[in-house]
């Protein structure tokens, strides 16, 4: 199948509009109609109904497959490139919310090469290992939950190189009157049945914690899809739910003035893990940026 004939379709499905799709990709309607009459006659069938624009059973299918064929096919030219070395003089940084801060590891890395043009992307972590897959960032920073022992789950992307930055422990944040608030340690197997903030670019993915707990009962009470931290805090302050978050979280609140504790979660054994994200670590500024960041 012809991967243009593909980010058609998947333009398409996503807009629900031939003309908006057309728009978006730069080409005529009728270039798009002709992609999409193209691959449903590669396929032998059709993949949208034309009014409204919906995917066919076919097209639902061929839908869960389309956009990580392309994603490896932007991840491969990507990788190819990475081997010419690094972009003369700049680096684009990806970064999730609560990865490990790179602000002075950056100060590090300007020392070595002062002229380095940086631009940060703070953005969710689905989207920083996409990016440095693609190329679109040339290195990400991404944190996430793991036993000590183990790498974070990369969304399948099995040709992104990793080197671990930091981790540190977990705590359950609650609002000052719950009746854990006062403990000094708890179980992950003991809130089961709470109330959880479902809020999978900051918090512990609920299904990160129903594998760890072995539990399907973990189930959201509200779901969160931002990156700020400070709403995230604010809704588990006025009671909407629990979050599983880093300790140094802790510090964020105190300052915000927010009435919330944090419990440290004894079990069962994760903590907070940060990971750069890179194409091949003998690139000069993947090595001097994990250098700084290991130790900083």
């Amino acid at each position: 199948m012809d991967p243009h004939l593909l980010r058609t379709f998947l333009a398409v499905t996503d807009l629900g509009s031939f003309s908006a799709a057309a728009d978006q990709l730069g080409y005529t309607q009728s270039a798009v109609s002709q992609h999409i009459a193209a691959l449903e006659h590669d396929l032998g069938t059709p993949l949208l109904h034309r009014r409204p624009v919906t995917p066919t059973p076919a097209g639902e299918r061929l839908l869960e497959h389309a956009a990580p064929i392309l994603l490896r096919l932007d991840a491969a030219r990507a990788d190819v490139l990475r081997t010419v070395g690094d972009p003369p003089g700049t680096l684009i940084l990806g970064t999730t919310p609560l990865a490990t801060s790179p602000a002075a590891a950056l100060t590090e890395l300007r020392r070595s090469r002062p002229t380095l043009d940086i631009t940060i992307t703070v953005t969710g972590r689905e989207a920083v290992a996409h990016g440095v897959a693609a190329g679109e960032f040339h290195l990400g920073l991404i944190d996430g939950v793991a036993a000590p022992s183990d790498p974070l789950r990369l969304f399948g992307l099995g040709t992104l190189r990793t080197t671990a930055v930091a981790h540190e422990p977990l705590v359950v944040t609650l609002p000052n009157g719950h009746p854990l608030a006062r403990r000094s340690r708890v179980s992950l197997h003991d809130l089961v049945d709470a109330r959880w903030i479902d809020s999978p670019d900051l918090g512990a993915p609920l299904a990160d914690l129903r594998a760890a707990t072995e539990s399907d009962a973990l189930r959201p009470a509200l779901s969160y899809h931002g990156t700020d931290t400070l709403t995230l805090l604010k809704l588990v302050a006025a009671g909407h739910g629990l979050a599983l978050l880093p300790a140094s979280i802790t510090a964020a609140a105190t300052s915000a003035g927010l009435a919330i504790s944090t419990v440290l979660v004894d079990t069962p054994r994760l903590v907070h893990r940060t990971e750069l994200l890179h194409g091949h670590i003998e690139e000069p500024t993947a090595t001097t940026l994990a250098a700084a960041l290991s130790t900083s």
